[in-house]
């Protein structure tokens, strides 16, 4: 049984060895997080293992519904590696929170025409701010996550780095942190690649060594997110017309949510040219293609925008990231206030709007946003879930 949340409130009080650090540890169970966890014990910290239990929908049939990040085998994982280091470790219950600033965030953005990135929101809100302020409140130094990233600080204030690891680098999911997260946060597995951290783990004993990754979306019961929309919020997939730019009708669709930017199979339309899905107009409910021409992109708006050093006093050249596994391009940004117009030294295909954009100077993250829409206006955001959904 999960040891109840009120227990970890006595952390607070815990004496402090006198030259140690006490860093919480955002254990998943996995082998990033529990890695992260030995390499801290073995510096000589005082490390706490807490681990986040998340909202999930409901279950069909008698299977208990649980989050994909926090399941009870991920749960018991990371309580044998925490036994295994010799750390405490407790479970936090974050469902209500989760329930209302993350999946009620998809239902939203979905409903708006928009494909949003959960995990970029779960950093911004729930771990990186709710755990944050969670752990400083326990009178911890540090929060430390398994993400493949680092921190570094110099004169001039805390740079965000790529990982070592450049085909597991999560910078870009981390963009939105800003100085005074950056001084309280560790990324101990930051310097090592994914290999290295596996070995890491057979030397430290951890069962969890050749754990399969996780996956995203980690709220759905069986992965599926359109029939996940289906279920709460059907207008995400009301069917609507198919145009081209001048808004001439070439078919119908079966729901916004069903399609993504640069989509080319399964429109159901004839044309003398390929064609690609290049907006969502979620005001008239329509889907907008065009030929890969009319799909290129070269600049876009940013919303949401944050630095996470200093904000640029004139235009900036930087590499642009418009998804997670994208090859950075060659750009100009220009920012104002909380806002920036990105301008593309050439086409980019597959510009979406609800995903960030993050900008680097070589291996420095400097920021990002979230890319913003064309249009101005959205649709009535989606109906929030009931409270009974909350397992």
């Amino acid at each position: 049984m999960d040891q109840p949340t009120a227990h970890i409130t006595n952390l607070a009080d815990t004496p402090r060895v006198a030259g140690r650090k006490r860093i919480v540890v955002a254990m998943s169970g996995g082998v990033d997080s529990s890695v992260a966890a030995a390499l801290l014990v073995e510096q000589g910290h005082e490390v706490v293992g807490v681990m986040m239990r998340l909202w999930s929908e409901p279950a069909s049939g008698l299977a208990a519904p649980a989050n994909r990040c926090c399941t009870p085998d991920q749960m018991a994982d990371a309580r044998r590696v925490a036994g295994r280091l010799g750390i405490p470790f407790y479970v936090i219950d974050v469902r209500h929170h989760f329930r209302q600033a993350i999946v009620q965030f998809f239902l939203d953005e979905h409903a708006f025409g928009r494909t949003p990135n959960p995990c970029v929101e779960c950093n911004r809100q729930i771990r990186f701010t709710y755990l944050l302020e969670r752990a400083l409140a326990l009178d911890a130094d540090y929060l430390a996550t398994g993400h493949y990233a680092r921190v570094r600080h110099d004169p001039d204030g805390y740079r965000l780095l790529q990982g070592v690891d450049a085909h597991k680098d999560q910078s870009y999911v981390l963009h939105m942190l800003g100085q005074e997260q950056l001084a309280r946060v560790l990324f101990p597995i930051g310097a090592h690649t994914k290999d290295q951290v596996r070995e890491l783990a057979r030397e430290h004993g951890l069962s969890v060594a050749s754990k399969q990754e996780s996956q995203d979306l980690c709220f759905l019961n069986d992965g599926d997110y359109r029939r996940f929309l289906h279920d709460y919020n059907g207008r995400a997939q009301q069917p609507g017309a198919i145009v081209d730019a001048s808004g001439r009708e070439l078919g119908r669709h079966e729901g916004l949510a069903l399609y993504t930017i640069g989509q080319r199979k399964g429109l159901g339309i004839t044309a003398a040219e390929p064609m690609f899905v290049t907006g969502k107009d979620a005001v008239r409910n329509t889907l907008v293609v065009g030929s890969r021409a009319e799909l290129g992109r070269t600049e876009f708006a940013v919303r949401q925008l944050n630095w996470i050093n200093h904000a640029p006093k004139e235009e900036l050249p930087a590499q642009v990231k418009i998804r997670y596994k994208a090859t950075p391009l060659p750009a100009v940004v220009t920012a104002a206030n909380s806002a920036a117009l990105v301008r593309l030294m050439e086409p980019a295909y597959g510009v979406t709007p609800g995903q960030a954009a993050v900008f680097y100077d070589g291996e420095v993250c400097l920021g990002g946003g979230i890319i913003a829409d064309d249009l101005a206006a959205g649709p009535v955001p989606a109906q929030p879930l009931e409270e009974g959904g909350l397992s």
